[in-house]
């Protein structure tokens, strides 16, 4: 093991957490909890030669890096004073309060572009956003409108502004992403580790192959409560894995974030000239599945484009359903329709090249598009008739791609899920109304209905305090190499770290998805595992108070605490594990931005601050 820095030797008491803790919306509410605090005296008084007050705010599972930053910031002159709450919902209290100067905030872009790491964070009236500045937000759209080759010089603008000109973030670190596998019970390398997407079950396979029909999968994660089974009412680690696996949506993620129609709906897809029309032309060897005695079946009912207009509408409307909960994702998707004119097809140039969509679409076909019809039960492939679906944005919006991508834009039965949500949704009654996707009606127990119809590789057949069984959708591009290897995955809820590493180590489960930095070594010197991982899209940064303290009025302040932040620092105490970052677009565009740490600007921002005081 490396040696440490001497910061490191210094917070030898701080417990080493690792990973990056995503803050995310909650819906407890209650009063503000007095903090647990923490103060450091000043080493190095700046300007007048008056240590400056400053409140960081964070929970215990940041505590090593809270201490790090308190360190730095009391050699640069301040005198801090940690807030450290003992979980999210008692932080977010304390934020919403505005008990803060800075917080330790982190963001996951989990559909690996960049408007995703930057739209609901700081655009005027984002989800998450707390900043108003016009600047920012015309950065953010310009960029939105733009494809790749295009973006990255706009983003580089952007971060010059957030960080450096506004300091409106302090950035501290890009995490690692992980995971182990028993590899003498899986084929390691069937274990996907992507940079974005969740965890695909349907290439993993067993050393074994014998085993595929007898033995079960056996993964976990923390959560055991779900959020819902629908894709649009959820958007956490509850679901994320689960929803992924259960329906199939029109492109995919790559490995490493690039869109593709691989394992998705589409056979492919297209982009017109202009960048405001997206064309999908559909796969006709997917059918719905079902449980019936605790058995998946076919339905018989083809996965098609009235499924895809009904559930890409329904996610860009947040009334669709009640507590509709990623309708942000969507809000760019203008209409969607099966487009049934061949002729129309023909004469549409692709966005950035030669040719035509039609061409574009037919690209790699076993059959070139002789007929585009509208009944999805017309269909036929082999023979050359196709389903094709058009999309328009409300503005030219590439990005709507890796949106699509995403879990909640998972394909429903629109006949399925009509049947079920029957109530008025302005009127829903959480008593008595039960949606479609309700975790109760695949719980074992009284309440068990399940009604689910999944349009992907598998389908929740029930779950229990201790785990959720799924089969495999025995409808599902059977015969292709798409098809899902294994019958059944088993996701045991194991709610902590400690006992899922043991729970991989004892052969209980074959996969650890997430594994904290910490436990590396365990997991390296254990010689049936294997430990792979790669840099992931989790930014980790401080975030400053912007209403009701100094740092909100005070670019001076805030500047002085983005100068104080040594990234080197940081990355020698987890031992090289982390990647410098600049923000939250870090993690997917080199936009040839850095800090570096400079205690004679802090000396000179803190003394313009005193000084306007």
């Amino acid at each position: 093991m490396k040696k440490r820095t001497t910061l490191a030797l210094l917070l030898s008491t701080a417990m080493v957490l690792g990973g990056c803790s995503v803050a995310t919306k909650s819906n407890t509410v209650g009063n503000a909890a007095e903090p647990a605090s923490s103060e450091a005296p000043a080493t190095a008084p700046a300007g007048d030669g008056t240590p400056v007050d400053i409140e960081v705010l964070g929970m215990s599972a940041n505590e090593s890096d809270l201490n790090i930053v308190r360190d730095q910031l009391t050699k640069n002159g301040f005198n801090v004073k940690l807030n450290i709450q003992p979980d999210y919902a008692s932080f977010k209290a304390q934020e919403d309060a505005g008990n803060y100067d800075v917080s330790h905030s982190s963001w996951t872009t989990v559909t690996g572009n960049p408007d995703y790491a930057v739209r609901s964070l700081f655009i005027t009236g984002g989800d998450y956003s707390r900043q108003s500045d016009p600047e920012l937000d015309a950065l953010i759209n310009e960029a939105a409108t733009q494809t790749p080759d295009e973006y990255a010089e706009t983003y580089k603008k952007f971060e010059q502004r957030l960080v450096f000109d506004e300091a409106r973030i302090a950035p501290l670190y890009i995490s690692l992403k992980s995971q182990a596998v028993n590899k003498e019970i899986l084929k390691a390398d069937s274990v996907r580790l992507s940079k974005s997407r969740a965890l695909a079950w349907e290439d993993i396979d067993f050393a074994d192959e014998s085993k595929r029909a007898t033995d079960p999968l056996i993964l976990s994660q923390a959560a055991s409560t779900l959020t819902s089974l629908d894709p649009i009412k959820g958007n956490d680690g509850s679901i994320n894995q689960l929803n992924t696996n259960m329906y199939v949506r029109l492109v995919n993620l790559t490995d490493d974030d690039k869109i593709t129609s691989d394992a998705s709906l589409s056979r492919n897809h297209a982009i017109a000239e202009g960048n405001g029309e997206y064309y999908f032309i559909l796969r006709d060897d997917i059918n719905f599945a079902k449980i019936e005695n605790k058995k998946a079946v076919d339905t018989g009912e083809r996965v098609g484009g009235d499924d895809v207009v009904f559930s890409l509408d329904r996610a860009k409307n947040k009334d669709s359903v009640p507590d509709h909960r990623t309708y942000s994702l969507h809000e760019h998707i203008n209409t969607v329709e099966v487009f049934t004119d061949l002729n129309a097809l023909g004469s549409i140039n692709v966005a950035g090249g030669k040719g035509t969509v039609k061409e574009a679409l037919e690209k790699g076909l076993d059959a070139p598009i002789s007929e585009l019809v509208a009944d999805k039960t017309q269909a036929n492939n082999a023979q050359g008739k196709y389903q094709v679906v058009k999309l328009t944005t409300t503005e030219p919006f590439p990005q709507v791609l890796n949106y699509l991508a995403h879990q909640s834009a998972g394909i429903v039965s629109k006949k399925q899920v009509e049947s079920i949500n029957t109530y008025d949704v302005a009127a829903f009654d959480v008593n008595k109304d039960i949606p479609y996707g309700d975790q109760n009606t695949v719980t074992e127990g009284a309440q068990y209905n399940n009604t689910l119809y999944a349009s992907g590789p598998y389908i929740l057949s029930y779950k229990n305090d201790y785990e959720g069984v799924f089969l495999k959708n025995p409808a599902y591009q059977k015969g292709t190499e798409n098809e899902a290897l294994i019958n059944q995955v088993n996701v045991r809820f194991i709610a902590d770290a400690d006992s899922t590493l043991s729970a991989l180590r004892s052969g209980e489960i074959y996969v650890y998805y997430g594994v904290p930095e910490t436990k590396y070594d365990v997991v390296e010197s254990d010689s049936k595992l294997q430990l792979k991982s790669i840099p992931s899209n989790a930014m980790s940064y401080l975030l400053f108070n912007t209403q009701n303290r100094d740092v909100a009025k005070s670019v001076d302040l805030r500047k002085a605490v983005l100068y104080s932040i040594n990234q080197d620092e940081i990355l020698a105490f987890y031992n090289g594990k982390k990647i410098k970052a600049v923000s939250t677009v870090s993690p997917l565009i080199d936009t040839g931005n850095e800090l570096t740490a400079d205690p004679a600007k802090v000396k000179e921002f803190l003394a313009a601050y005193q000084a306007s005081k």
